[in-house]
């Protein structure tokens, strides 16, 4: 073991010593096309370059509309073709400087492995949860937190196959600052606890604190793969739905000309897809050498060559399968279903608590939440549906309305919550790539011919 642990801090400070001989470039076009704006990249390559890069892109809310990936050998190049969140080319002059940042030597790594965490940091302490997903769950949780005179400044919630993760910060009431106190710490913790076990199903709650710092979306993912969200055989996942016939959002075959696994990805287009993609592969130790992404209309295409970190393209038909399931829960994970509130008002303690109970009480269920405080306001994002499984009614979002607020609280129509991947006759990803890419795969050496 120690053998091993010297040899991968040999490789990392070899990779430092690379980044600084061959610093990354990024370039910024705004004049080659006339709809999106291009991000170049070159650097030197090192496991997570991809994934650093795409993480950089989703925390500036750009739409890649395209991307180009090869990253075979030492040298990583990448380009993407973005656009802002309104469609239209980029203004930000500080892309590349962010960019370039990203990929430089790694300052810090996450580790967890309880359904439970509390993380101090300087100004906010971090919790996180996950566990099996119900109705009024969510409210539940931040009448603890508000009761313990806790200050809910940002969270993130996810709900898929009944289970339930968020990454939630925190500060104290009384000084506005993180909670130092230990003892105070491990009280909230465990009430916490005690709220996700509820009365059933309590071999799926676990305790652990966790190290490190994090970055949301990111742990989101990986706490929900480490709950095998994606395993509908889990007993943890007890959706009923989840049996019903998928459709084939993700194939998986061997190119076993060039020793590589081909994974194509289609589905319904959307906001931080390719993001969500990359994170899946990486932490099912896939390094992906080559990617060819479109998604210029509602649907997006993404083909990836990748190999597991030993080297080796998928052997076994479980190992596909297991594949399959996982990049289909993480398209799924942030498909919001259900209808969007948008919450703007003056924040509070007790806000959230007060808001889902009042979901709550009018029997909705939050399927996912985005919490955030922008000065004193309180900018909040629900997207909810009836406890009992029957479409919402009008007259039920109204109530929740009159109760609320309805200056505070508004109905807002997100095309991504209720665009369900379309199956089409005779559809060909193989004809897709040949007018858009195949020219691209042809010269690295992946395809016999474009013509």
């Amino acid at each position: 073991m120690n053998c091993w642990m010297q040899s991968l801090k040999v490789d990392d400070e070899f990779q430092k010593f690379v980044l600084r001989m061959n610093p990354p470039r990024v370039t910024v076009d705004n004049n080659s096309s006339r709809n999106t704006t291009l991000i170049k990249v070159d650097s030197a390559n090192k496991r997570g370059s991809l994934l650093e890069v795409v993480q950089v892109l989703n925390d500036m809310n750009l739409h890649v509309r395209r991307a180009y990936i090869s990253s075979d050998g030492e040298w990583f190049m990448d380009v993407f073709h973005v656009t802002d969140q309104n469609g239209n080319k980029l203004s930000e002059d500080d892309v590349a400087e962010r960019i370039q940042q990203s990929l430089g030597p790694r300052t810090c790594s996450f580790r967890s492995k309880r359904s439970v965490g509390v993380q101090s940091a300087v100004e906010h302490t971090t919790i996180e949860l996950v566990g099996r997903d119900r109705p009024g769950l969510l409210s539940e949780i931040f009448a603890v937190l508000a009761d313990h005179k806790c200050n809910v400044v940002a969270s993130e919630v996810w709900t898929h196959n009944s289970r339930m993760a968020s990454v939630v910060y925190i500060t104290d009431e009384a000084t506005g600052f993180s909670i130092d106190d230990p003892a105070r710490l491990a009280h909230i913790e465990h009430l916490l606890l005690s709220v996700l076990m509820g009365d059933r199903d309590k071999r799926s709650a676990n305790t652990a604190v966790s190290v490190g710092g994090t970055h949301t979306e990111r742990r989101l993912h990986q706490i929900m793969y480490a709950d095998r969200d994606y395993d509908v055989t889990n007993p943890n996942c007890n959706d009923s739905s989840a049996y019903q016939p998928r459709k084939h959002l993700v194939t998986v075959e061997n190119c076993s000309e060039k020793g590589y696994t081909a994974v194509n990805l289609r589905c319904a287009d959307r906001p931080k897809l390719l993001f969500d993609a990359v994170c899946t592969l990486t932490d099912m130790q896939y390094v992906v050498y080559h990617a060819t992404v479109i998604a210029e209309g509602p649907e997006a295409y993404q083909e990836y060559f990748i190999r597991h970190i030993d080297g080796c393209p998928i052997s076994s038909e479980a190992e596909r399968q297991r594949l399959i399931h996982c990049l289909e829960a993480a398209i799924k994970r942030r498909t919001s279903e259900g209808i969007r509130l948008e919450l703007c008002s003056e924040d509070r303690i007790g806000l959230l608590s007060d808001v889902t109970r009042i979901f709550r009480e009018n029997g909705l269920s939050v399927t996912r939440a985005e919490v955030a405080t922008r000065g004193s306001q309180a900018v909040n994002v629900f997207y909810v549906i009836d406890s009992s499984g029957y479409p919402v009614k009008s007259e039920t979002i109204e109530a929740v309305r009159n109760e609320i607020g309805k200056t505070i609280l508004h109905v807002k129509q997100d095309d991504y919550s209720k665009s369900p991947p379309q199956e089409s006759a005779g559809f060909s990803l193989g004809t897709l790539f040949k007018s858009r890419s195949e020219k691209f795969l042809y010269h690295l050496g992946l395809v016999k011919s474009y013509s």
